[in-house]
């Protein structure tokens, strides 16, 4: 396969860097083709220059410069300014020359392929989605089983698309039956974890919400799901790390469900979180089991640990007492929802219309928006 056929999406000539294109200068077939596979992987479109001349025009602003010893002993003896973000690539072993050419134009790495593949992976990734670091993670977690954690959690995931957002439901409960279940899309096509795999690294995010099951969301920012299958093996911590560092740099709104138990995935997702919200029944008996699972998020969470708290209240227990029995701050409280449970089992996805669940869930999103803007302080 000729490199102009590669999906890499590569555009000859100059002019042609708008956005965050990287530029290729690479002669070799092979070589070529071994680059643009790596940028569609990591989809980030290049910009392919045939000689230093139509490299002059893109070389001061592309991210990231990909060149072979050739190109690289050209753009030198061409007087093209050193600059970041250059590497020289080879097949195989480097050979003297190619470390001698990297030194000339100002390299700021030499690479063999495929050998490398993962780390350019990462280096267009990041070309991509620039320095980002923007977006915000939140992890649910149920103060005891049956709170109702994994509905709140896609109800937010929901409400956040409503809202504008681009967002990341990312499940990290291997024995919940699957957060796609939550959403009534189970039969969308996608990968699960599963699929997906576990290991570490940049991952794009553009092409991970291309990869993932998109419920169809009216008039949303964009929802993708990444959900455990059903099985019991769930993701690995790292992998877990690897997907919300993913959503944080592309500027999602990612949201985590993430069981009580304190799993190596669940603790990777409450380290990484801005803001973890506990779901609480208003009963005796749900605080007392909530005590608990307080105590083990207090441990590997973040600093901005919060309740909603979740009607009916049996007892009479009002919203505040439930705070100050687990001495955390009270995020939101929500009345019971009419119709819920029979909505869930029509498929229908938490969050879609107007009420209680809703409007819980933009509170929540406003105090993550607010415990990111002070993690990023």
């Amino acid at each position: 396969m000729s490199g102009r056929q590669n999906g890499a999406q590569a555009h000859d000539g100059a002019g042609q860097a708008e956005g965050r294109r990287g530029l290729v200068m690479v002669s070799d077939t092979d070589l070529l083709d071994a680059v643009l596979r790596t940028a569609a992987a990591a989809g980030c479109e290049v910009v392919r220059a045939l000689d230093p001349t139509e490299a002059r025009r893109t070389w001061p602003g592309a991210p990231v410069v990909v060149l072979d010893p050739g190109a690289a002993r050209a753009c030198a003896d061409s007087g093209l300014p050193r600059r970041r973000g250059v590497v020289v690539a080879v097949s195989g072993e480097p050979p003297p020359e190619a470390w001698k050419h990297a030194v000339a134009v100002g390299a700021d790495h030499v690479i063999s392929l495929p050998e490398a593949e993962p780390w350019l992976v990462a280096a267009l990734a990041q070309a991509v989605e620039g320095a980002g670091g923007d977006g915000a993670v939140l992890a649910v977690v149920g103060g005891r089983g049956g709170a109702g954690a994994s509905v709140f959690a896609a109800a937010t995931a929901v409400r956040a698309a409503r809202d504008g957002s681009r967002v990341l439901l990312v499940d990290c409960d291997p024995l919940g039956g699957g957060v796609d279940l939550v959403l009534g899309a189970e039969d969308v096509g996608g990968l699960r974890w599963p699929g997906v795999g576990t290991g570490v690294g940049r991952v794009p995010a553009n092409a991970l919400h291309a990869a993932l099951p998109a419920p169809e969301l009216d008039g949303t920012g964009g929802l993708a799901v990444l959900s455990c299958d059903r099985s019991p093996h769930g993701p690995s911590p790292a992998a877990v790390g690897t997907v919300l560092d993913a959503g944080r740099r592309a500027g999602d709104t990612v949201i985590c469900d993430v069981p009580r138990y304190p799993t190596e995935a669940a603790v990777a997702a409450l380290e990484a979180a801005d803001l973890t919200v506990l779901v609480v029944p208003a009963d005796v008996r749900s605080c007392a089991a909530a005590a608990r699972v307080a105590a083990v998020v207090a441990e590997h969470s973040c600093p901005s640990v919060g309740l909603v708290v979740r009607g009916p209240a049996p007892g009479g227990i009002s919203p505040d007492e439930v705070a100050r029995a687990l001495g955390l701050p009270l995020v939101a409280a929500m009345r019971a929802q009419r119709g819920l449970g029979r909505a869930l089992e029509r498929g229908d996805a938490p969050g879609r219309a107007h009420g209680p669940l809703s409007d819980a869930a933009a509170t929540v999103l406003e105090a993550l928006r607010v415990a990111a803007g002070r993690a990023a302080s």
